[in-house]
């Protein structure tokens, strides 16, 4: 069937083209009379879309539009908490590694004293052990690529070392003895991450578990620790949560449980748009009875002032250390399709007794990085008085005892920071790391010997028998660090404890450093006085010497801490 043209066929689109035009033609008049174009954006429309794509439609010249938006986001996250990240695509893996208990690479840790790579350890069953790389090796090539002598950054170590579990890296490696360069074909596998350093007897009957973070498997590598301690006759136990920032909310608080009856509440969450959610205990645990103390200081944080505060707030256990950090806010994380995430403050922690965490901050404002620094200066570390306490913000455990809100977890026994046995001699080695180096040199030449050694008291014994602090005082001369005689023999202990535990971790890993340095660990040697005594009367503050033993003291906490915990030389 055909269909003849009617006059409004062909009158409607030719007086549509008709007002198109004259439309197109005003606009451009007006465009021209005023010079530039103007954005208008209507109430219900998304601002922040519309000028992204006013920017990249308009802008004089060509923008990437992907960094623009990487760029962006963090500064919106800025304005509010100091816990709400954005982690890019290339950032991820690395960060959320030491929390989920492993990565891939070829297990080795390794250090660069100056230019070259030379393996500490090697992860037992790791990939580099079954091939049959050593500790004390030197890494010249990675795939051909020339690593020694160039000083790359250990960054860049690491990436080239580590990469996808199944792929291949090839390794140029001089040994001592052996004439020539050996190659290494390796496999990557999956290398564990442990998230407990540390377990083993400090004294007959009194166990000590030392928890880094709480990672993916911490629950699982505490029971653990804590089967093998009580085969080994504990009575009592010590946790030691100093300088751990936390982690995932269900490790502390499975750990929690583990020390508490039934229905007694753990830790608490809330936010805007989340109801509140309680966590109990369930009565399965493993240590119900066993007495417990908590170390905690400054940098103790989150999951793990989740662990302290349900103890302190059932009245459980004892807390000893320093007030923690005081970061209470939960985190949730979204990831997006090009591989990066970001983490959203959507709730807050509040311990049993109502306290909120997490200490306070004023959005967009940088002084919360400063926190630490400014609780040093204004002599927090050294005096329990210092600390301002709000009388608004007591709390009460069920045996009545007091408990102050306002961020951090105030410990029941206060150790302060203190400087006996530091002279100018020992602050002029510190600075200038003098102390460690003299161990990984001394460990690098006598592996042969000290490989025979076992156990921390097999170092104690040969150390001592070697005089290592006359050594050392000779290689500090060298190093420009005139002796002091008087002022050696104030800051001897320190020094001398230094030394064999480094050179004892050097060898045999965190099994030989930690039974070593606990014995200028005043914190931790007060709280086995302590937990030794079992007092039930009301808590009291101590006024109890600190010696600085190994700790390294930071007085800053950079955003970017929030964002990274990586294994530094592991790969």
């Amino acid at each position: 069937m055909e269909y003849k043209n009617r006059k409004k066929d062909i009158f409607y689109p030719l007086a549509i083209a008709a007002v198109l035009a004259i439309g197109l033609f005003l606009g451009y008049t007006l465009k021209k009379q005023s010079g530039r174009t103007s954005l208008t954006i209507y109430p219900k429309t998304d601002k922040l879309t519309s000028v992204l794509n006013f920017i990249e439609d308009q802008y004089v010249d060509t923008v990437e539009m992907g960094m623009l938006v990487e760029s962006a986001i963090p500064t919106l996250l800025k304005n509010l908490d100091p816990h709400s990240v954005y982690i890019p695509a290339s950032d991820l893996k690395a960060v959320n590694e030491p929390l989920d208990g492993g990565f891939d690479g070829i297990g080795i840790s390794f250090n660069m004293p100056s230019d070259t790579i030379v393996v500490m350890t090697t992860i037992p069953g790791g990939p580099s052990e079954r091939i049959g790389i050593m500790p004390g090796d030197r890494i010249l090539t990675i795939d051909d690529s020339l690593v020694a002598g160039v000083k790359l950054p250990q960054e860049d170590v690491m990436k080239m070392l580590k990469g996808p579990n199944g792929t291949k890296v090839k390794l140029g490696i001089a040994r001592t003895g052996v004439p020539d360069i050996m190659h290494f074909d390796l496999i990557r596998d999956k290398i564990p991450i442990y998230s407990i350093d540390i377990s083993f007897m400090v004294e007959p009957g009194i166990g000590f578990i030392k928890i880094s973070r709480f990672a993916r498997t911490t629950y699982t590598e505490f029971v653990s620790a804590v089967e093998n301690l009580q085969k080994q006759g504990m009575e009592k136990i010590i946790i030691d949560l100093r300088g751990n920032n936390g982690g995932y909310l269900d490790q502390a608080t499975n750990i929690a449980n583990e020390f508490l009856p039934e229905g007694k509440l753990i830790v608490y969450t809330q936010g805007k748009a989340r109801a509140r959610q309680n966590v109990y205990s369930n009565s399965k645990g493993s240590c119900i009875d066993i007495p417990v103390a908590v170390i905690i200081d400054e940098f103790s944080a989150s999951a793990s002032e989740i662990l302290a505060g349900a103890i302190q707030d059932n009245d459980r256990g004892k807390v000893i250390g320093r007030r923690s950090f005081g970061k209470g806010l939960v985190q949730e994380q979204v990831l997006f399709s090009d591989g990066s995430a970001l983490r959203l403050t959507i709730a807050r922690y509040y311990t049993p007794t109502g306290r909120s965490i997490q200490k306070p901050y004023v959005p967009g404002n940088d002084d919360y990085y400063h926190d630490i620094s400014n609780r040093y200066l204004h002599g927090e570390f050294q005096e329990i008085d210092s600390i301002r306490l709000d009388d608004s913000l007591k709390f009460t455990t069920p045996m009545g005892r007091t408990v102050y809100g306002g961020g951090g977890i105030m410990p029941d026994f206060f150790i302060p920071m203190d400087t006996t046995g530091t002279s100018p001699y020992f602050n002029q080695v510190a600075r200038r790391n003098l102390i460690y180096r003299f161990a990984f040199q001394y460990s690098d030449r006598n592996r042969k010997n000290l490989s025979s050694l076992k156990t921390h008291t097999d170092f104690i014994s040969y150390l001592k028998g070697v005089n290592i602090m006359e050594q050392f005082i000779a290689f500090a001369d060298k190093q420009g660090v005139k002796p002091n005689k008087n002022q050696i023999n104030t800051s001897k202990k320190i020094i001398e404890t230094q030394l064999m535990a480094y050179i004892a971790r050097n060898i045999i890993d965190d099994k030989g450093f930690y039974p070593i340095i606990t014995q200028i660990d005043s914190t931790l040697l007060k709280t086995i006085e302590i937990i030794k005594q079992e007092v039930s009367e009301s808590i009291t503050a101590l006024d109890t010497p600190f010696k600085p033993s190994m700790r390294m003291f930071y007085l800053s906490y950079s955003r970017n801490q929030v964002l990274k915990d990586l294994v530094a030389g592991m790969v």
